[in-house]
């Protein structure tokens, strides 16, 4: 007998079977640990080291706690700290260079770093010792895939809690890889809901944001970049002039509450339907932690602290991930305010006091010569800031279709699809439908973050 599936049923199919896609390419890449490395890496980084199994001597683990706990939370370098560091690099394990790697992350003293730098050399069998050596370190740990040695989050939580309050929440056991997670630079955005003017010294989510029309906002540019949203026929533009001194938006759209995170580094604006939760859950009311996962921004719900992966729109961490929580996902379509209003007459946009008097452009200044946070081993098959659009097909298959090609060919009136996604115009954008015209919650991204993210993601053209 026929059954009829919803196109929400799908969407949430599809969300559930990419999670079991990803975690199934997480066990590839664990299974990898022991096995080759991809050629592409080996020519880039080199061959691994040696990693040892099983835990740490009693000696080795007091060493860690002096050279990388005690250090932090008395703030003092000493004589114990350089003998016990001096005992971790004769070791010999490389798994103890994640922690190097972390305590790293936040020393600003020259004759530190070298110290460390030094240190995760020798334990690597590698000179690791130039500029940025932090994100060199985290590159290599990342390609090489370096297991993280016994007891590591709870030294990094002990490293992470004692320099930025408010990450004691954050920090917890979850189905995170807690080895990818460094510090973005910037505090915990944990103000109180509906607090958008609230001073802080963090990037500060707006939330409920105020609304102009398409007439009234002279303030934009034809040829400044939006990120446009339509949810039940009515339409929102959000400059990236505000996303990128935002990062994150909390709105209501189409009758619907949505969560708008914006990653700088990865390019990538998506929108995540924030109501019609299960039983039991308020709405998740998003925030940026201030940290990042192989240069994507780590977002959590101010409610319940719970981490979501903010790329895949799953609750990985507290409350929220003990009940499964995966949010359903709206197209956000990446064009100019020219061409948005035009075909989007009555769209409503942002408030250019949400910009607070910035206007940067971080893709041509601060991004334009390569991701600046570390993202190890990316799959060779584009540039790492290429634009994709990615999309999810109904079997939860992650495609990927490389944007500058695709615009081509649907301008020139050329179809593009992929098992059950089809792409569209969209505004001088492009937008992901299924075969009956639904929405498939699409987005652009670099393909960096979207292969990271989606391993094994299919690519159109190949």
């Amino acid at each position: 007998m026929a059954v009829a599936i919803s196109f929400r049923s799908r969407l949430k199919l599809a969300a559930f079977m990419a999670v079991l896609v990803c975690l199934f390419c997480m066990e590839d890449l664990r299974a990898q640990d022991a096995g080759k490395l991809p050629d592409y890496v080996i020519e880039t980084y080199g061959e691994r080291p040696a990693v040892p199994d099983g835990p740490l001597s009693e000696e080795l683990q007091k060493a860690i706690r002096s050279a990388f706990v005690d250090s932090v939370t008395q703030s003092a370098w000493g004589r114990d700290q350089v003998v016990a560091l001096s005992e971790i690099a004769a070791s010999k394990d490389p798994r103890i260079a994640w922690i190097i790697g972390d305590l790293m992350r936040f020393i600003t003293s020259p004759q530190l770093n070298v110290a460390l730098s030094t240190a995760a050399s020798d334990l690597l069998g590698k000179d690791l010792r130039r500029q940025n050596a932090w994100g060199v370190l985290t590159d290599h740990l990342i390609a090489w895939h370096i297991p993280a040695p016994p007891g590591y989050l709870e030294v990094k939580r002990e490293i992470f809690t004692s320099v930025i309050p408010g990450w004691d929440k954050i920090f917890i056991e979850g189905d995170i890889d807690w080895r990818m997670v460094s510090w973005g630079g910037v505090l915990i955005d944990n103000r109180p809901h509906d607090k958008t003017d609230e001073l802080c010294n963090c990037i500060p989510a707006a939330d409920n944001p105020e609304v102009i029309s398409a007439q009234e906002a002279t303030w934009l540019k034809d040829d400044d970049i939006v990120f446009g949203v339509t949810v039940n026929g009515e339409s929102r533009a959000y400059p990236r002039r505000i996303m990128e001194v935002r990062e994150m938006v909390n709105d209501t759209l189409g009758g619907r509450d949505l969560g708008i995170p914006y990653c700088t580094l990865c390019g990538a604006a998506q929108a995540y339907f924030t109501d019609r939760m299960p039983e039991g859950i308020d709405r998740p009311i998003l925030r940026t932690s201030g940290l990042l996962i192989r240069s994507n921004k780590v977002m959590y719900d101010l409610n319940t602290y719970s981490v979501f992966d903010t790329f895949l729109g799953h609750a990985v961490t507290g409350p929220l991930a003990e009940k499964n929580l995966q949010l359903d996902q709206a197209t956000v379509v990446t064009t100019d305010w020219g061409r948005w209003k035009k075909e989007h007459p009555e769209t409503t946009v942002l408030k250019e006091r949400y910009a607070l008097g910035r206007d940067p452009d971080f893709r041509n200044t601060r991004d334009a010569n390569g991701p600046i946070f570390p993202i190890g081993d990316i799959d060779p098959r584009l540039p790492v800031h290429e634009d994709i659009i990615g999309a999810l097909t109904a079997s939860g298959k992650p495609v990927a279709f490389q944007r500058s090609k695709a615009m081509a060919a649907l301008q020139n009136g050329e179809e593009i699809a992929f098992e059950n996604v089809r792409l569209k115009l969209d505004a001088g954008g492009i937008r992901a439908q299924d075969a009956d015209g639904s929405d498939l919650g699409s987005h652009q991204a670099f393909w960096f973050a979207w292969s990271q993210f989606h391993p094994g993601t299919a690519l159109w053209p190949e």
